[in-house]
């Protein structure tokens, strides 16, 4: 046993010696200046002799760094026998010549030539790149700097590359690929986006309060969108959401989604020249769970913490907490401040303000101080702090839930945020002063036990039956709403698994009455389940019970819901539910602006409508048409957006007799470099009905013939749950419905 102890204690003093190392080493690197650093040495290492060789052998192996990662050419082996420490091994003929590190422009990785450098960071360096296959275009490549793990870095990407995949959100820039250079060092290929960093945005063109929340607002539903696909941005800061003008209107972009996780690493000695700057290299925008580097412990309220720290950023030009300070106070120091340390409210830190930053923050926001002042005063106050909680379950609980109270204050409607209340304050204040709090309390309670408890319980009896009646009456509802969470926690494990059957029978037992993210997901998992297998009553069932209950997901996905649930409702032959169904959704969607208005179009012209239909979605129609032109001369994925609108605009022409328009926008959709099967077929099938309907009898079944042929090949091979670049399910279903409508108007041969 004192073997076995001896061994703990010297472990435990290994590590409070390394915790002690890295935090002086931190705070000496950043002491530019000799003589400071020389005089912080001598007071930090007195008697420690060991400590001071140690250290100034870091600081002195961090000064040859830099000219050692600018050098030409540099055998990997070599590099980390330097990183090491260690002395070179004698020379030998046979070893292999040195590989290049530094990639030049002009140099190839893979499909993707090198064209411009645009931007370096703590983890790596971005180059504007050339693709050559399978198609030629412009984008971002990032090449992650040396000092990690290649095999473990490339492993955790392609882990996450499947819901990486199925992002698909205007502000969110996709990553594209991933691979690794020659020398191992692993790269991310990622959209393109010409921007500059949002903060910037905003000041250079002195965006007023509104402004800036409108452009906040849509970063939130961005990050909302990815929460839904179950991923975690981890490192949300300004030089990650890039601001760029889409025909003059600011269309903020949300970069490097993925990376963040992908990359993350334990900090070593090993790592110390990389991992540590690259973990503790924002920590203004960290959230006090994501500061302990506790990996397992970080979940989408971090990401809320941190888009708190960005609205902060905007709202009055500062963090809440000042950079320089916390990366000066070393590590520990740094998690303390977060976990512990409140932050000003936005409308204090204005005041706090002085000279020339004063005057640039009022400049920037088009308001003198006072007003300042006042616009940030209550409602904002409290949203902000709100998303800055240190307890994570007291900030908002999704990015949505954040992105509707800011539109709440902007509409004059009462926000949810408000100040922590008194017992809340209290409770920290116990918790900073435990031991004088519980002498206290002694105190108090021999004092009242030895003057009044009998008469106080005497007065309180009645009192206190009645509070235990009514905690009995919230305890059974607490119960079942734990139960019914642990229920829904149960259905969303089984359709993770892909244990559909099981998932379906479980939730036969349960009723799904309250709207929730979680419950509208497991919903929506088992209707395209059943709708995959052609069981349409099952599925319908379960796609209306999801337009019930997704009450909180944004207009992208709540559109994607119904664009399930027209077919559904078509192919069980339920024309009176779908004639009610598409009334529904023109009812929601019709005074909206946002760039899917011809998902909705397209929904409510699957089978032939009334004119009075019809009219009522011409404002739709008009915002497709608006958005179509801002798309179509947009890059790769505005291209594959404005394709889709060609469908939609296509459809509602030939509804309304204009069959020459309706063959004008479909053959404008074919013209689209990028092929998709089931929305060529789609835009065949639509062609064939117009030619059809201008007596081109002889054109109209060529068309139709291609069309038929797309779409029976799928359905002959099998209806998968699909991607967006080859068509969902719901899309080869939108197809056949229209194929057999053109077949009863078109004769074949």
């Amino acid at each position: 046993m004192s073997v076995f102890a001896g061994q703990k204690r010297f472990v435990d003093e290994t590590m409070n010696s390394r915790q002690q190392e890295e935090s002086l080493f931190e705070a000496a690197r950043l002491l530019t200046a000799a003589p400071a650093r020389q005089a912080f040495l001598d007071q930090a290492c007195a008697g420690q002799p060991a400590l001071r060789e140690r250290l100034e052998s870091l600081l002195s192996a961090e000064a040859e760094a830099g000219k050692f990662f600018q050098a030409a050419t540099v055998a990997p082996g070599e590099l980390a026998r330097r990183l090491a420490g260690e002395q070179p091994p004698p020379a030998s003929s046979a070893e292999p010549a040195p590989v290049a590190l530094a990639e030049g422009l002009g140099t190839r990785i893979g499909n993707y030539k090198l064209l411009q450098k645009i931007g370096e960071g703590g983890c790596g360096v971005v180059y504007m790149a050339e693709q050559e296959r399978p198609i030629r275009r412009r984008v971002a490549l990032k090449i992650i700097k040396l000092g990690m793990d290649t095999k473990s870095v490339i492993a955790r990407f392609e882990a996450e590359r499947q819901a990486l995949a199925m992002m698909d959100h205007p502000n969110i820039a996709r990553v594209l690929d991933a691979g690794a250079t020659d020398t191992g060092r692993p790269f991310f290929v990622m959209e393109l986006v010409r921007g500059i960093k949002i903060t910037d945005y905003c000041d250079q063109n002195n965006l007023d309060t509104c402004q800036r929340l409108d452009l906040f607002i849509q970063i939130c539903q961005a990050i909302q969108h990815a929460h839904q696909k179950g991923i975690i941005h981890r490192d949300i800061k300004p030089s990650n959401i890039l601001v760029t003008l889409h025909d003059g209107v600011p269309v903020p972009k949300v970069i490097d989604f993925g990376i963040a996780k992908a990359i993350e690493v334990r900090l070593t000695e090993k790592t110390l020249f990389t991992a540590y700057e690259q973990m503790i290299g924002t920590p203004a925008y960290m959230s006090p769970e994501q500061a302990e580097m506790s990996g397992l412990d970080v979940d989408t309220r971090s990401d809320i913490y941190s888009l708190g720290v960005l609205l902060y950023e905007l709202l009055t030009g500062r963090t809440p907490f000042d950079p320089k300070k916390l990366v000066q106070g070393g590590l520990a120091e740094m998690r303390r401040t977060l976990r512990e340390s409140e932050p000003q409210r936005p409308s204090t830190m204005v005041t706090t303000l002085s000279g020339e930053e004063l005057t640039a923050v009022t400049e920037h926001h088009g308001a003198a101080l006072p007003n300042l002042i006042s616009i940030l005063r209550g409602d904002l106050d409290w949203i902000v702090m709100k998303a800055l909680e240190k307890d994570r379950k007291r900030r908002y609980e999704t990015a949505n839930g954040l992105a509707m109270d800011i539109e709440r204050y902007l509409g004059n409607e009462p926000v949810i945020a408000r100040p922590p209340s008194r017992l809340y304050r209290f409770q920290k204040l116990v918790r900073r002063n435990q031991v004088v709090f519980l002498a206290a309390a002694a105190v108090l309670l021999v004092l009242v036990l030895g003057l009044g408890a009998v008469t106080w319980l005497w007065f309180k009896e009645r009192e206190a039956r009645q509070r235990a009646v009514a905690a009995e009456h919230v305890e059974v509802e607490l119960r079942q709403q734990a139960e019914l969470r642990e229920k829904i926690t149960q259905l969303t494990l089984l359709t993770s698994q892909d244990k559909f059957q099981e998932a379906d029978e479980l939730l036969g037992k349960i009723a799904l009455t309250r709207p929730t993210l979680e419950g509208a997901a497991v919903m929506r998992s088992l209707g395209e389940w059943h709708a995959r297998q052609g069981r349409w009553q099952a599925a319908a069932e379960r796609f209306n019970q999801l337009l019930q209950l997704n009450q909180f997901d944004g207009w992208d996905v709540a559109t994607l819901d119904y664009l399930e649930c027209g077919p559904v409702l078509i192919e069980l032959g339920d024309k009176a539910g779908y004639d009610r169904f598409r009334q529904a959704a023109i009812a929601r969607f019709s005074g909206t602006t946002y760039p899917v208005a011809d998902r909705i179009v397209k929904i409510s012209l699957l089978l032939p409508a009334d004119n009075k239909l019809i009219a009522s979605l011409a404002p739709l129609a008009d915002v497709t048409r608006q958005t179509f032109q801002a798309a179509d001369h947009g890059g790769q994925e505005d291209s594959f957006r404005a394709a889709w609108q060609c469908i939609s605009l296509g459809l509602i022409e030939y509804r309304r007799g204009d069959y020459p328009r309706a063959e004008e926008w479909c053959r404008r959709c074919l013209a689209y470099a990028e092929f998709n099967a089931p929305r060529a077929a789609t835009a065949h099938v639509i062609l064939a009905m117009a030619l059809q309907q201008q007596q081109k009898t002889n054109a109209a079944p060529v068309e139709l013939a291609q069309g038929r042929e797309l779409i029976e090949a799928k359905f002959s091979a099998g209806l998968d749950h699909g991607s967006a670049p080859h068509g969902f399910w719901f899309d080869w279903t939108f197809a056949r419905i229209l194929l057999r409508e053109a077949q009863t108007l078109i004769p074949m041969n």
